[in-house]
């Protein structure tokens, strides 16, 4: 594996970054994951639109423009011969001083990794997993907007944590009001009497590619979506759940805190939008 860093590229054991960067000492930077389908990047374009948002909103100036990190990002893929995995874009604020001043950070530090990622065993998307609800609240947005990807991910560590205690693999985070935000590291959907809804971004979901690439296929199947507040009581009275995520793409959710969902089996809804998300990343079954 050959990793990148300020336009040179490493091997793997080689690869390192200072022990003052900003990004290791305090989470400061911002990143995005995304995924290879048959030698394409999906939606790059998209990724790097919501990670210079993401940096912007932290004053933190990426050191290039978005057409070089697009040819950083595919150089990348192509020096590391990957047909299909996952991509790790990180932009850090650098190497600096103790201190939580920005300002001691000379300039930002850019990492791409290009390898494999499998966040959910196979089986599971067949049958569908078991989610809890965690008592770690999603960070409130008048706090951090959740639409910044920040490093800082230690809120939805705690909630895995959980999930993991619970012997889940994900775990569903409310924000300080009670609403559902999303899970740990996925999106959310439910499906009541036909129709689509998921968490609005200003209950602390993270507006997601894959997310908004569902969304977009549901609008062209004719499925009515909306972006509603929703509380646990909407969850367990579903008729069918699912997660969507870069790694996860969508995968159904058949119980949560105990409850089985709708025939606690993925439903149909579900497994048509999964048909046609692989269509559409071109790796038709």
């Amino acid at each position: 594996m050959k990793v990148y860093i300020d336009g040179e590229f490493y091997d793997r054991s080689e690869a390192r970054i200072s022990v003052f960067d900003h990004g290791l000492l305090y989470g400061d930077g911002v990143f995005e994951g995304i995924r290879i389908y048959g030698g394409k990047i999906f939606r790059l374009r998209e990724h790097l639109d919501r990670l210079y948002d993401s940096a912007k909103s932290i004053l933190l100036d990426i050191p290039m423009s978005k057409p070089d990190m697009e040819k950083a990002v595919s150089d990348t893929v192509q020096i590391n011969e990957r047909n299909e995995g996952y991509i790790r874009l990180i932009v850090t604020r650098g190497a600096g001083e103790l201190g939580l001043d920005p300002g001691q950070c000379a300039r930002p530090t850019v990492i791409i990794i290009a390898g494999d990622i499998q966040l959910y065993p196979p089986e599971y998307y067949d049958k569908g997993i078991a989610v809890v609800t965690a008592s770690s609240r999603r960070m409130p947005s008048d706090s951090l907007d959740p639409r910044i990807k920040s490093l800082n991910y230690l809120n939805n560590v705690m909630a895995k944590i959980e999930a993991g205690q619970a012997g889940c693999l994900e775990a569903v985070m409310l924000n300080h009001e009670g609403y559902v935000s999303e899970c740990t590291a996925d999106n959310i959907f439910l499906v009541r009497s036909g129709k689509i809804a998921t968490p609005a971004v200003n209950c602390g979901a993270l507006g997601g590619i894959t997310r908004s690439a569902v969304i977009e296929l549901a609008g062209s199947l004719g499925i009515e979506v909306r972006e509603a507040q929703l509380t646990r009581y909407d969850l367990y009275t579903a008729d069918e759940c699912f997660m969507t995520g870069t790694g996860a793409e969508i995968v159904p959710v058949v119980k949560i805190d105990g409850r089985g969902i709708g025939e606690g089996q993925p439903g149909p809804m579900t497994k048509r939008l999964a048909e046609e998300f692989r269509k559409l990343a071109g790796r038709q079954q």
